[in-house]
């Protein structure tokens, strides 16, 4: 009896371990977010993923509609000085589409968000700085984070980046989940004075909101390859950055 009962303890830490590896093993493999996604085509026929996320359906790729609701076409500013000097609206490329990856989506200026012909397309339009919001507090912000200036919350970034092959540098193995299925690129920005964002693709993202601030600049969001989490800020109009649209 004695030999049994030993037997029987020796066996218990095994068992114990186990279990504690399968519940690990749970955590680590969690069951995969399923959304619910739809499509969207603009004026140039271009076509989209949309996700709904929470109460709002977003575009699941970056603008890059050439033309303006009506059929108006947005000038496309390749020139240095003639970025500088536009006073209405325009979009690029990032490197003028010269560079080794060519982005997927276009870089509009503040002024192209602003035009009265609107930009969005039809049944959508370009998020407010508080819609954002919104979308942020889906994901884990408060609503005092959500408020703040510069770097907020935690792993909000991380939730919305794109998991895609080479579309974000990875440092210190810090993978992007994208939990929301919001999909953001890394697609960089055209500086105010004409210059490119450094260092470049695969490293940043900005996406304007339709909420000006003052009279020449408006709010906007950043991700970064470094930071998981989202900032925060507002820049001068003659900035160039991306742009997702919300279904009205």
């Amino acid at each position: 009896m004695k030999l049994r009962f030993r037997i029987k303890l020796a066996l218990l830490p095994a068992v114990c371990l186990l279990i504690a590896t399968a519940g690990c093993d749970d955590k680590k493999n969690p069951d995969p977010v399923v959304h619910e996604m739809g499509v969207m085509t603009d004026i140039d026929n271009n076509t989209y993923t949309t996700v709904k996320i929470g109460n709002q359906w977003w575009m699941a790729e970056n603008l890059k509609v050439t033309k303006y609701r009506n059929g108006m076409p947005i000038p496309e500013i390749t020139d240095s000085t003639d970025w500088v000097n536009q006073s209405t609206g325009a979009w690029c490329r990032y490197e003028n589409g010269t560079g080794q990856v060519i982005p997927e989506g276009l870089l509009y200026n503040g002024m192209a968000v602003t035009n009265p012909n609107l930009l969005a397309p039809e049944g959508w339009h370009i998020p407010t700085d508080e819609e954002w919001k919104t979308l942020e507090m889906e994901l884990g912000m408060t609503q005092q984070q959500a408020n703040g200036l510069t770097w907020r919350g935690n792993t909000e970034g991380d939730k919305m980046k794109s998991t895609g092959a080479n579309e974000w540098n990875v440092i210190d193995g810090n993978l992007p989940d994208n939990e929301s299925g919001f999909t953001a690129l890394a697609e960089s920005c055209r500086l105010f004075n004409s210059e490119w964002g450094a260092p470049g693709l695969r490293y940043t993202g900005f996406w304007w909101t339709a909420s000006p601030y003052g009279t020449e600049e408006a709010w906007y969001r950043h991700l970064d390859y470094k930071n998981t989490n989202v900032f925060r800020s507002h820049a001068n109009n003659h900035y160039g950055f991306s742009i997702r649209c919300v279904k009205d």
